[in-house]
């Protein structure tokens, strides 16, 4: 592959993660932990989503396409990639190679997730509502297999910022990359508070 090209394709693939998949995953969560307040509340917050102009359009074009896109992107570095140079640490490396491996499981979990979930609204299957994640989640393989998906993602997420503010020149210095870590180390904690907060309130 060309390196002007292989460069520009990373870049997007870098911003893509973060804009606007990032900040869906973390609207998404958010949502989702709107099941603590009970069913009620959840289903109100799933429903004005739902109904949300243009849900089509923003659903293809700022989710689907940008999330495929990063997706297909990601497998072919997952598979294609060696270990970071020397000059990061060996925890950096430890963490480069724990991205691929949680960028490859969530290509299986989305797509399942979206299988179970928006497609069997599209096809008339089911409702997108508490009743729908209560029985997705009362068995206790598919729950397991969710706190993984919720704790992949967040990692996943917050591991790319680090890489994010470094790709895109934000973060330069060794000092200002050690605050970048304590920062994306606490966007990985609250992120995953919220996800598995929710998904205890399903079941």
């Amino acid at each position: 592959m060309d390196n002007n090209r292989e460069f520009l394709m990373r870049r997007l693939h870098s911003l893509l993660g973060v804009i606007p998949i990032g900040l869906f995953l973390t609207q998404h969560l958010i949502v989702n932990h709107f099941a603590t307040q009970g069913v009620e509340a959840f289903n109100q917050a799933a429903h004005f989503l739902a109904n949300l102009p243009f849900v089509i359009f923003l659903e293809i074009f700022v989710i689907y396409l940008p999330l495929m896109y990063h997706a297909f992107y990601g497998l072919y570095i997952a598979f294609t990639a060696k270990n970071n140079p020397g000059h990061y640490s060996y925890m950096r490396n430890i963490l480069f190679v724990a991205q691929r491996y949680t960028g490859v499981f969530l290509v299986v979990f989305i797509a399942w997730h979206v299988f179970e979930t928006r497609f069997q609204v599209a096809i008339g299957a089911a409702e997108a509502d508490f009743n729908m994640m209560e029985n997705i989640l009362s068995n206790p393989f598919m729950f397991a297999f969710y706190v993984l998906g919720v704790l992949s993602a967040t990692f996943h997420l917050a591991n790319g910022l680090w890489s994010f503010f470094v790709t895109w020149g934000i973060t330069v210095s060794e000092k200002a990359q050690r605050y970048s870590t304590y920062f994306t180390l606490l966007v990985f904690i609250v992120l995953s508070i919220i996800g598995i907060r929710a998904l205890f309130a399903f079941i």
